[in-house]
């Protein structure tokens, strides 16, 4: 009996020794630290740091800095296209970490088929050190993005009016650097050009006087065809002291349902939010929707003082269930609506992968509600997280029919700079219904294409129509565009041709009238003032003064840099020779004005892409 005894106390301390032991291992703690090149120290941004044997990951920010929670005994998976995969275990909070370049690394090859279109059905395969082949998409991809077509090169004389809304939306970008980092290149159709453009910070000029944006305009060659030029075109919203700025009635629109419980999800999103309240203010409010199978209101309107409150309801978000987004949106309003501060920003804040399959899910309808919503003065910012079924066609819609902009997440410090330190932007409209308009001078300009804004273009009439909707500018908002022109007289296989007309005269006779005119084009601008429903016009001449490329600004070439990328991604028609190790060596001259590290980060990337290619 006595042996028996003993035998059951050994067990039983046997458990409880193997229990402790597993807390001990499965302790959680925050990890951090950087990762730099081990040749020459310097810092390596874009460098992906996995959980072995999970898809919990992040990613090295523009200084190369990384923050990850862990268990102690995981191992952390360090990696970068071109440089060899490190395995380190976790022992303690700081961990720095110094990559070789791998002289095995190679692409070869072997086609997969991923859950993308035609175009994007091939990939290749990196052989790595680690002996393990690492694929470069995923069978089960069901992400969506809306189809478009590249603007293409209009006569001049045919059709001298170019009109579209301005997009301050930058998720494209961040997005597709996900899609880089992660050893793929990404679906043509999320290349949205302009939003690669407006993803940096551009050294404009403030507005003066009363209007609340500034032009900026450029002329000089365009770098991937030296026979033709590049206009560059900057506007600027003026800047607007965070104290200064009105009260806030937020919303918080929380995707909670099944498909959000991923570590670059709903963890991510909880995160990102914290940092958001960490700005408000007392008299800013915040109230939190959710939405899975049902919505829930859970927590009603609260000031910005009582933070700690905010946030626990933050923490007490859970992942599961369906995804009733189109019940959550009309929920959200109705909470907007019965807070309401007049004079102030009332905004809704969507958190979501865009997968809505319970009640309103459809992006027409979705489309129509918002169209309807947005007249009442309550905007919408959407923020989308995660990947594999991420759905940015319907992201795009419900921020521009929502009067509101997109932003995409890959990590938390992405995050901080929309929330943080692009706060009021994000938040705070200075200029509504922007739309720009630009006249050619026929005598001048042969053809000309828009660079980007496919899903923008406006007709000519709506340029003066106060009742057709445009883009909203926040404060210290910048929005670039970008013209490639073919000079009369330059001989060109990408200008189109047409017969002469039989019952009209011939374009000779009008070009004599404006030769004694140095214009090349005018640019024309339109606004509203947030409250208003009358818009005023700026209006802005260009004259060509045939300056170099390497007497441009660091603006023009650095957007010239971005949009020669863009092009490379989508296998542009009018790229010619142009290179990625162009586009690195356009944008290496023009890094002085880089104040979050962005520009140099945009060149690693670069270079990672042109490894895929």
């Amino acid at each position: 009996m006595k042996t028996n005894s003993f035998l059951k106390k050994l067990a039983w301390g046997l458990v409880i020794f193997i229990g402790f032991s597993n807390v001990v291992l499965a302790q959680k703690i925050q990890v951090s630290g950087k990762v730099m090149l081990a040749a020459d120290s310097s810092v390596l941004p874009g460098v992906t740091v996995l959980i072995k044997n999970t898809n919990i990951g992040v990613v090295t920010n523009s200084q190369g800095n990384y923050t990850i929670q862990a268990n102690i005994g995981d191992t952390l998976r360090f990696s970068f296209i071109g440089l060899e995969i490190l395995y380190i275990p976790v022992k303690e909070t700081k961990l720095n970490v110094y990559l070789n370049t791998d002289d095995e690394t190679a692409i070869v090859g072997e086609t997969i088929v991923t859950g993308y279109s035609d175009t994007h059905r091939a990939s290749a395969v990196l052989k790595l050190r680690s002996g393990m082949p690492v694929t470069l998409a995923s069978e089960q991809n069901t992400e969506e993005y809306n189809e478009f077509a590249a603007n293409r090169f209009l006569l001049a004389l045919d059709e001298p009016l170019s009109t579209f809304s301005i997009d301050v939306d930058n998720a494209a970008y961040s997005n597709v650097r996900r899609f880089i980092n992660q050893g793929t290149l990404p679906p043509v159709d999320a290349i949205r050009t302009e939003e690669f453009l407006n993803y940096f910070a551009y050294d404009y000029p403030a507005p003066r006087g009363n209007d609340p944006v500034s032009i900026t305009t450029e002329v000089s060659y365009a770098p991937w065809n030296t026979q033709h030029k590049l206009v560059h075109i900057g506007i600027k919203a003026k800047e607007i002291a965070t104290e200064n700025l009105p009260a806030s009635n937020l919303v918080f629109l929380i995707d909670i349902s099944g498909s959000m419980d991923f570590s670059n999800k709903l963890p991510l999103l909880k995160s990102s939010l914290k940092l958001l309240v960490k700005q408000l203010r007392p008299q800013d409010r915040v109230a939190i929707v959710t939405y899975a199978n049902q919505t829930k209101e859970v927590l009603t309107s609260t000031p910005g003082s009582n933070k700690a409150k905010i946030l626990a309801a933050i923490d007490g978000l859970y992942a599961s269930g369906g995804t009733a987004g189109g019940d959550g949106i009309q929920r959200a309003y109705r909470v907007a609506e019965n807070n309401f501060i007049k004079g102030g920003n009332n905004r809704i804040i969507l958190a979501t992968d865009g997968d809505f399959n319970i009640g309103i899910s459809s992006p027409k309808e979705l489309e129509k509600m918002i169209e309807t919503k947005r007249a009442t003065g309550i905007y919408l910012t959407v923020l989308g997280f995660g990947m594999g079924n991420y759905k940015d066609n319907r992201m795009q819609v419900l921020a521009e029919k929502g009067n509101g902009n997109h932003a995409y997440i890959d990590n938390l410090t992405e995050a901080k700079k929309v929330l943080v330190n692009e706060f009021g932007g994000t938040l705070f409209t200075v200029a509504k219904d922007v739309k720009i308009q630009v006249e050619f001078n026929p005598a001048k300009v042969q053809a000309y294409r828009l660079i980007g804004y496919e899903s923008r273009l406006l007709e000519a009439k709506d340029f003066n129509d106060d009742t057709k909707d445009a883009g909203e500018m926040g404060a210290g908002h910048s929005v670039t565009a970008l013209y490639e022109i073919i000079p009369v007289g330059v001989k060109s296989n990408f200008a189109p041709t047409i017969d002469p007309l039989k019952y009209q005269k011939t374009g000779k006779d009008e070009k004599k009238a404006l030769t004694d005119s140095p214009e090349l084009l005018t640019v024309k601008l339109r606004y509203k003032q947030p409250n208003s429903h009358k818009s005023s016009k700026m209006e802005v001449a260009v004259i060509d003064k045939d300056t170099p490329i390497k007497k441009s600004s660091e603006n023009f070439r650095f957007s010239a840099a971005v949009a020669g990328f863009g092009m490379l991604l989508q296998n542009s028609d009018y790229k010619n020779d142009f290179t990625f190790d162009n586009v690195i060596d356009l944008a290496k001259q023009a890094t002085s004005y880089d104040p979050e590290g962005y520009r140099k980060e945009f060149i690693r990337l670069v270079e990672s892409a042109a490894l895929l290619k």
